[in-house]
């Protein structure tokens, strides 16, 4: 026969579980989130996390070295203008994959997605 003392330790058990199981299952689903981090001069100036809200938005990104835009689609960030010479960063077009980056060495700029890398994603492709 359990005492009452007994059903309130196995209560609290129960309760300790389920909320400790609910915090890592929230905990390991936000760790894995993308997020746009845009750099300037070596310093990241803007974190953008990737989620609807964002989706078509444009982040102006002006300062000493120059002026660029940048746009959010779904999932993944482009520039879209550049007031540098050669617009490299401009032909580059999209990038959504963790650890792909534009760069816009006039301008002092690096557009890198961060977050946690699939294990599915391909590393490499030669010919």
């Amino acid at each position: 026969m359990l005492t009452k003392g007994d059903k309130y330790l196995i209560l609290s058990i129960i309760i300790i579980s389920v909320l400790s199981l609910v915090y890592v299952k929230n905990l390991a689903v936000n760790h894995g989130k993308k997020y746009i981090s845009v750099q300037v001069n070596g310093e990241e100036v803007k974190r953008i996390f990737f989620d609807d809200k964002i989706i078509g938005k444009t982040y102006p990104i002006e300062t000493e070295y120059g002026y660029n835009l940048i746009e959010v689609a779904d999932g993944k960030v482009r520039v879209i203008e550049a007031d540098c010479p050669d617009q490299l960063d401009v032909k580059q077009g999209y990038i959504s994959k963790v650890g792909e980056v534009i760069v816009c060495l006039p301008n002092r700029l690096v557009i890198e997605i961060k977050g946690i890398h699939d294990e599915r994603d391909i590393d490499y492709m030669s010919h």
